[in-house]
């Protein structure tokens, strides 16, 4: 089983793992000295479930949550972004922090229920499925680890809610979990599957009308009342986004395909790619047809050289 990644030094979490059964003692609630200290100086990752919750709240489309309240970041170099909170302009605080406590308090991400237990989700390479264990974070700053509440992990994760939200992510955990543990020799992802992924996990409006495109219509096969209840319940398509990305960046296959139209759709991408090359080797024998002309040597043309980037030795 692969572990967790080792905090750097000074980090909050403790990485001792343990499972639900561990009893903590925290607690947090108005009047404590430490009241509203984690909101004033965010660093919150959102799963997609929580964006639909908090876009819902605020009235706006995914795509409008996305631009005003988020900034994207990378999980890995060159590889699948995640989406965390924009803190106020110019500072660290949270924009949903208020005097008497959090203005989305019953819609609240993930993160901010957790804690301060750290999910940490892993998997075996060969295995779909993730486990998951905990951590707890201790900061200087919070005044909970103080109060003498003990309870254990899951019963704090029941009476935070955490437990819809985190079945509401789970695909969305494996896809980042799959991703991570096929290592670099899958290579880096194409910047168009990079840009499919954002969508179906974070932008759930934009990814609707992708789904009800025509394009999408003919290449896979939806029956009228999984469509209908699709376009109509951001949670259910949620959860079609993640089978769709592990479908169409893993091959697991759950989304009846059109045969004909994806046997078409991979010649008319052979025939572009033949027309790209054909048009390559074309351009280079005019080229080199010039360069003879002219008395230009290949060496001289640069056409024994490396690509840019590269080196080209000369006597």
């Amino acid at each position: 089983m692969s572990q967790p990644e080792i905090p750097i030094p000074g980090s909050p979490v403790v990485p001792t793992m343990y499972d639900d059964n561990k009893e903590i003692q925290f607690s947090c609630h108005q009047g404590i000295g430490c009241w509203n200290a984690c909101c004033a100086n965010i660093d919150i990752s959102l799963t997609p479930y929580d964006i639909v919750r908090l876009k819902k709240w605020l009235g706006i489309s995914s795509t409008e949550f996305l631009r005003e309240y988020t900034v994207p970041y990378e999980m890995e170099k060159d590889g699948i972004a995640g989406v965390k909170f924009r803190p106020i302009e110019n500072g660290t605080a949270c924009r949903f922090m208020r005097p008497e406590g959090c203005a989305v308090y019953e819609d609240r991400p993930t993160a901010c229920r957790y804690y301060p237990v750290a999910l940490l989700s892993m998997r075996k390479q060969d295995e779909y499925t993730d486990t998951q264990s905990y951590a707890i974070v201790q900061e200087a700053h919070c005044k909970g680890h103080e109060v003498n509440r003990r309870l254990t992990i899951a019963d704090y994760r029941r009476e935070q809610g955490v437990e819809e939200y985190d079945e509401l992510a789970r695909g969305w955990r494996q896809l980042v979990l799959k991703k991570k543990s096929t290592g670099p020799a899958i290579g880096t992802p194409s910047l168009k599957s990079r840009q499919l992924f954002f969508m179906a996990c974070y932008d759930i409006d934009t990814f609707r009308d992708f789904v009800d495109s025509a394009a999408f219509g003919k290449l896979f096969k939806l029956g009228a009342e999984e469509k209908a209840m699709l376009m109509a319940d951001d949670v259910e398509l949620l959860q079609f986004a993640f089978r769709f990305l592990r479908q169409v960046l893993f091959g697991e296959k759950s989304i009846e395909l059109d045969e004909a139209a994806a046997r078409q759709r991979l010649a008319n991408w052979q025939a572009r790619q033949a027309e790209i090359e054909a048009e390559a080797a074309k351009q280079r024998e005019e080229y080199e047809r010039k360069m003879l002309e002219e008395g230009i040597s290949e060496e001289d043309a640069g056409l024994g050289c490396e690509p840019a980037g590269g080196s080209c030795a000369r006597d």
